[in-house]
């Protein structure tokens, strides 16, 4: 669109129609800052200085209109969680394991695990399932423990599937996996940035996991 000219010569900039944002949009914006955040929030403050009226301040958002998006304080942090689950899973989607040796696979899987098991938001994920009421596993968090569950599984699958070991062998690996990254991630809060301590603890996890995995294999 060219400028039209005004009387006396002078030019007057041309209008734009800006496309009015969909409720969807504004929606998912909203929420997105309510999460960011308690993120930010637990971060900085740990997890029982996160209160409401903090949320609301760093967000932008009043309380009641948080509490219009996700019901109440569990229900924000539930989806915390959740956005958690699926930037890691988003992680690992665009790895290949087509054709790869396992010990190409455990590596890919464990240093794309780090770099989500280490992150910030990890940690503040880590922080908020160590201090939020226990789950009643008969109401709404049931569907998503199933859903997380599956979910887990399809990515272990697409890694490891043919490994060939018993189920109980498995489930006992895939803790063991889970278990050193949320203890690494952890330890961060402690000791500080020791990168070659957790990098030789990484190759340890890589090692186990080819034995072990390499056992239903062999």
């Amino acid at each position: 669109m060219s400028a039209r000219p005004k009387m006396g010569g002078r030019l007057e900039a041309p209008s734009i129609q800006r496309r009015r944002r969909t409720h969807a949009e504004r929606t998912a914006e909203t929420q997105g800052r309510i999460k960011a955040a308690v993120v930010e929030a637990v971060s900085e403050l740990g997890f029982h200085r996160t209160t409401a009226a903090e949320i609301s301040r760093r967000s932008g958002v009043s309380w009641g209109a948080a509490q219009h998006h996700f019901g109440d304080k569990n229900g924000i942090l539930i989806a915390v969680l959740v956005d958690s689950f699926n930037r890691f899973a988003e992680r690992l989607a665009g790895i290949p394991t087509d054709g790869e040796p396992l010990e190409g696979r455990v590596a890919s899987f464990v240093d794309a695990a780090w770099e989500h098991f280490g992150s910030p938001h990890y940690r503040c994920t880590l922080e908020i399932l160590l201090n939020m009421p226990a789950p009643d596993w008969l109401s709404r968090e049931l569907p998503l423990r199933d859903a997380t569950l599956e979910a887990w599984r399809d990515i272990w699958d697409r890694f490891f599937g043919g490994a060939g070991l018993s189920a109980r062998d498995e489930v006992a690996v895939q803790y063991y996996a889970v278990s050193v990254l949320s203890g690494l991630a952890a330890m961060k809060r402690f000791e500080g940035p020791t990168v070659e301590r957790r990098q030789n603890e990484l190759r340890m996890l890589k090692e186990t996991l080819v034995r072990e995995l390499g056992r239903g294999i062999g």
